[in-house]
């Protein structure tokens, strides 16, 4: 009897997880030229978070928000767009960039109701069922450690173009190795835990590109065509050496991969994803939001 309850709690317990656990790191202020509400950072953070929401689709979350020095507003919006079960409120004050991506790291790593994590920044659009159809292509390859939903124009328009890939069909898209990406991605817990002193480097003073390839690349260092191809390129090869030696000696590499065609973008003017009209896309969703 002992047994068959164990055995029946550990199965309701399956169902009673959720599919993924999120920390979603917003701040008021503006950035860059965002390339929609260039000039009022609460609109771009509406229309992005309910874009993230529908990007959901059917999968169950619990969503750590970590509102950094906001007003109260963020909070009301967040709270709008999730129920008390799924969200948890972080309100910490004014403490930057670089600590509140070390947060988000201690958030997904401690927390255990969700096998798959995700790591938010408040300044990307997603298309429909997004996230749905990242943490499907993970579950279903084993070969996927990492997934990013933003198809980054660097591959197109530096020497990333000349570095070789892999490539995969699945669901209605194809799905591309990366060198490397921004700081909004998808894991595993498992896979967090192993690289999070990697991860947490960017919070000392590493960029996000080194930090990648050092989890990433391995003899494809020494493709000179690539990383001695201008200045920017040799300081992040520099970079990925001074702060990924370790990683590169005694970690295992990992995947990386990118959807084509993109699932979602970063909103700076000057990274949005190609191969999409994105104005046509901001615009119809914004005024479907509107109608609501």
């Amino acid at each position: 009897m002992k047994r068959f309850l164990g055995s029946l709690f550990g199965f309701l317990g399956r169902f009673s997880m959720i599919d993924l656990a999120v920390a979603y790191r917003i701040y008021p202020g503006v950035s860059r030229t965002p390339a929609f509400f260039s000039t009022d950072k609460f609109k771009l953070s509406e229309m992005c978070l309910h874009s993230f929401q529908k990007a959901l689709g059917g999968l169950r979350v619990k969503v750590w928000a970590i509102l950094d020095g906001c007003p109260p507003e963020y909070e009301a919006l967040f709270r709008e767009k999730f129920g008390p079960d799924e969200l948890e409120i972080l309100t910490p004050s004014k403490i930057g960039n670089l600590a509140t991506f070390s947060l988000q790291i201690d958030i997904l790593q401690r927390q255990t109701e969700a096998e798959f994590v995700y790591f938010a920044e408040d300044d990307y659009f997603y298309l429909p069922d997004a996230l749905e159809k990242m943490v499907a292509f993970m579950r279903q390859n084993r070969d996927v450690d990492f997934v990013t939903p933003y198809d980054h124009p660097d591959s197109y328009y530096t020497s990333s173009r000349l570095e070789r890939h892999l490539v995969k069909p699945f669901g209605d898209r194809y799905w591309r190795t990366a060198s490397s990406t921004c700081l909004t991605f998808l894991t595993s817990r498992e896979i967090l835990v192993r690289t999070a002193a990697t991860l947490r480097t960017f919070s000392h003073g590493n960029m996000d590109c080194p930090i990648w390839l050092a989890l990433t690349q391995r003899g494809e260092l020494g493709n000179l065509r690539v990383h001695w191809h201008d200045t920017f390129r040799v300081k992040t090869w520099l970079k990925t050496l001074r702060w990924g030696y370790r990683t590169l000696l005694f970690d295992r590499r990992y995947r990386l991969w990118a959807p084509l065609p993109t699932l979602a973008t970063h909103m700076e003017s000057t990274g949005l994803s190609p191969l999409v009209d994105w104005e046509q896309n901001f615009q119809a969703f914004n005024s479907g939001f509107q109608r609501q």
